[in-house]
């Protein structure tokens, strides 16, 4: 019989299992401020952004259950814990490029690193900072309404307890017209084995459906961005044993 598995579960079964693993190494070797980037998060740190994250959404901008949050973020390990954070309060991910028909700026709530894509939504916006270490946004002043997540995120609380659940009906992650529902979200690859190492790179729909589908079987996931191809060396020094990159 299948068990439906939800992301806040996920996350538990994490902590529970081993709360100082490492459990998302992300790795920048593109282009821009971020470049050279190498960021290691244990299950226990994770769910710490996860929680400021989800009390932020839950908070300041009454997310939950039927609220819609469009991520406008690259692949990247804030996306992630954006996502987990959405998922965590029951709400919706609405991920994808905006001209191929995903609503993702029309969202209840916009996270996003473009200071002109905040400054112009309707509603709540979180103005991301992309570098590990930025205590402010450079351009927070160009979208005065946006929350400064570099500024902001650190105030929320580290414990977050969802005000409501998302039924497994629910829809959980809406990527240009394809919507995936909560008890449908978190597919095992029983072909990776157990606690899989798993290299990943490419779309953020992807990315976060093969994340949580490492998670799931007590797995980490090594996220990296750019087009270099000689990953061997890092690949072995991190352990990877499944290279599930999009364009490998």
């Amino acid at each position: 019989m299948t068990t439906t598995l939800l992301p806040a579960e996920v996350l538990g079964r994490m902590v529970a299992s081993d709360p100082g693993r490492p459990r998302l190494t992300w790795y920048d070797d593109g282009p821009g401020p971020t470049a050279g980037e190498r960021i290691e998060l244990s299950a226990r740190v994770l769910v710490n952004w996860v929680s400021k994250a989800a009390n932020l959404l839950q908070d300041d901008a009454a997310a939950g259950p039927g609220t819609t949050v469009g991520l406008d973020l690259p692949a990247h390990w804030r996306s992630l814990y954006w996502a987990l954070a959405t998922w965590s309060v029951g709400a919706t991910v609405v991920v994808g490029d905006a001209s191929l028909g995903a609503d993702v700026l029309g969202a209840d709530v916009l996270v996003t690193d473009s200071p002109a894509a905040a400054a112009g939504h309707g509603g709540d916006a979180v103005l991301v900072s992309l570098p590990a270490l930025a205590r402010s946004h450079p351009e927070a002043a160009e979208a005065p309404g946006a929350v400064d997540e570099a500024r902001e995120l650190a105030t929320h609380g580290d414990l977050f307890s969802p005000m409501s659940d998302a039924e497994p009906g629910d829809v959980a992650l809406a990527a240009a017209g394809v919507d995936t529902a909560y008890g449908d979200l978190v597919v095992v690859e029983q072909a990776w084995g157990p606690s899989p190492r798993v290299a990943l790179a490419g779309g953020l729909e992807q990315v976060l459906h093969l994340a949580l589908a490492a998670w799931a079987v007590d797995g980490s996931v090594v996220l990296v961005r750019g087009d270099r191809t000689d990953l061997a060396d890092r690949f072995a020094s991190e352990a990877v044993t499944v290279d599930a990159r999009e364009s490998a």
